[in-house]
Order: structure tokens, then sequence, then C-alpha cells
């Protein structure tokens, strides 16, 4: 009998749940309807590809075990990390996990990097297919709710900065993540409080001199851009690649008691990269008609579902984040010329 860690249905955690994307122009789109601005409509799981019994549970094969989280101190190392640009390739009303298998349930989403991204897609459709982000390799699928001026889709233009970075002190001991783990970060049914002490808000949203807003600024200052940046969780229990909730595998690093350091809690032992958005989006000016589709600014989140090719995702942890280099999305820390690149000119394993 594999482990599970029950928290509440998987019917009540689906309405619930809500996901993210984004897409390289604006266009124009009909005002989302009252369910869909709040969060999803309510349907059952269902059975897929990934979890043939619909139960929510997907099982890590192998599993990872015997992981004890590691509060080493390794030498002093300011950054550790990657870039993994990706640009926005479409948005639907589809979120393929929180709703697998059920096209136009959800509220309306933005992908950002696989480019055949819908409700159907599983670990098996997703790899190897294009991508918008700039390393070939990473076929894996982000989303966020879209965002709206009116009655106007606005949607991030060129490359959205996703960093990888590490989420623990010991950074030598973060470890690529495992094909086909997914989760998702945030809940478009998060109050304005729940959002301010989320682990993951980090600068919530800003435009010119306005920072840490956990709803959008009344105004922003002509051409400039409305940004947000959120953390992911950075600690994996080992034994799932998503769970009913699609939290509760993953966990946020703890502090260690009577130390300054992070480290990842014994029932997530597993340190692996901590996923960070950085969007900006192209609207200034009055900024009372903005929103997402999942509601008021407070209920942004977004969804990773790792598509990585293994051999290119492990090289560029072990090289930038291991490493404690400050990575380009070529793995190449302008600092550190001599410890040289991880990807070709192609962004591509030479």
């Amino acid at each position: 009998m594999r482990t599970r860690i029950r928290t509440l249905s998987a019917l009540l955690l689906a309405t619930a749940l809500g996901v993210s994307a984004l897409t390289v122009e604006t266009v124009t789109a009909a005002t989302p309807d009252a369910a869909a601005t709040t969060g999803h409509t309510t349907a059952a799981a269902l059975p897929s590809a990934d979890d043939p019994d619909g139960d929510g549970y997907i099982p890590a094969v192998p599993p990872v075990t015997g992981v004890t989280p590691s509060d080493a101190v390794p030498p002093p190392a300011y950054f550790h990390e990657f870039q993994a640009n990706c640009a926005v390739s479409h948005t639907a009303p589809d979120d393929p996990i929180v709703f697998p298998g059920q096209p136009g349930v959800s509220h309306d989403h933005t992908f950002l990097g696989n480019t055949t991204t819908d409700a159907h897609s599983d670990t098996a459709a997703l790899v190897g297919r294009p991508t918008t982000c700039n390393a070939p390799a990473d076929a894996s699928a982000y989303w966020m709710p879209s965002l709206y001026d009116g009655d106007q889709k606005v949607l991030p233009t060129g490359p959205q900065v996703i960093y990888y970075k590490s989420g623990v002190t010991d950074y030598t001991s973060v470890r690529p993540f495992p094909r086909g783990l997914r989760y998702v970060v945030g809940s478009p049914m998060q109050s304005a409080d729940e959002f301010r002490a989320h682990d993951g808000w980090v600068e919530g949203w800003e435009c010119g001199d306005s920072y840490q807003n956990v709803d959008f600024p009344g105004h922003c200052p002509d051409g400039t851009q409305l940004n947000i940046r959120m953390q992911a969780p950075s600690c994996w229990d080992g034994l799932h690649l998503d769970a009913p909730n699609h939290r509760s595998h993953m966990a946020y690093p703890v502090v260690k008691p009577g130390t300054n350091d992070d480290v990842c809690p014994s029932s997530h032992p597993v340190a692996v990269p901590m996923v960070e958005f950085k969007m900006a989006f192209p609207v200034s000016g009055d900024m009372s008609g903005v929103r997402l589709a999942s509601g008021r600014g407070h209920s942004f989140h977004y969804d990773v579902f790792n598509a990585w090719e293994d051999p290119t995702l492990k090289a560029l942890v072990d090289h930038c984040i291991v490493g404690g280099l400050q990575c380009d999305t070529r793995g190449y820390d302008q600092n550190h010329p001599e410890r040289g690149a991880v990807l070709n000119a192609d962004h591509r394993l030479p």
C-alpha cells in the first residue's frame, strides 16, 4: 500500500483550485462569467493516463526514499540559480492538473512553454513537444489565470522570467525534478490576507514605485508594466508526482531551530528546484478595470508540470544550483566565465 496524505476530498479540493499560463499578444475576449472569475466549476476527478484510478495520487516510480533533509551549510554562494525563460503560447479555459480530460471547465488560463498543453495533456503527451522556452529540452507546461483590462485580455510579451533556484540553505542538496511532477502554487480562492501570508508571495504586484501590493495598484505610470513575483515550494515528499489537492506532496522549507538556515521538513525531505515566476503584463494607466480570470489580484496562482528532458535539467541543476552560480538560460554565469556554459548557442546540450 503506498503512502497517502489525505487532507480533503478530491472533489472539494478540485472545486477550490485553479491554474496559470501565458500568451504572446493582446487579444480581446468576452468578460469571464461569475463562476470563472471566482474559481473553477465543480467537477469530479476523472481517470487519466497518469492517474488510471482517478484518485488524485500519482506515485513516483521509483519513489525517492531514505532521504534525510540536509542541514549542512555549504560554502557561501549568494546565487544558486538558472533561468528557464518561456513566452506565452496560447490561452484556454483548460487545466490538465486540476481538471484532466475536462476541456472548458476551468477559468481562462495563459499558458507558457509547451505549445500543445490542453485539458488532455499528460506526461507522455508533453515530453518532447514544441515549446516557447529558450531551451528546446524544456517542454514543461506553465500556466496562470489570464489577466484582463476591461474586456481585453492582456498577455505578457516575449520570454518571461522563470527562475529555478535553491530554496534551502544547502544548495548542494538540490536534485532535479522527477519527470511528471506537477503542482499548484497558491489558490484562486485565497483571501488577501492569505495571499500576503503565503510563503511564496515574494513581492506581489508592482509597477513604477508601487511595490509589494496584494491587489493591483490603482494606477501605474504610463508606459510601465504590471509585474508580479511569486515563489513555489521546493521540498518534495519523494513519493507522489501529484496529490488530490495538487499541493500536499510539496512543501516550503522551514527554518532550523536556533539558526537562520532553511531546510526541508522531514515530511518532505527531498530538495528540488524552487521555481519563481516573474511575470510582466503590458498594462498601465488607470488600473480600475484590471482583473484576473480567477478574480482580484490576490487570487493569483500558477501551475508547473515538469516535462524537461532529464539530461538537460540535471546538467543545469548540477552546474548552476549545486554549483552556486547565477546562470542565464544557457547555464552561463557572466561573473564566472571560467566555469563555462551548460548549453550551446542553440540552447542544447553539446
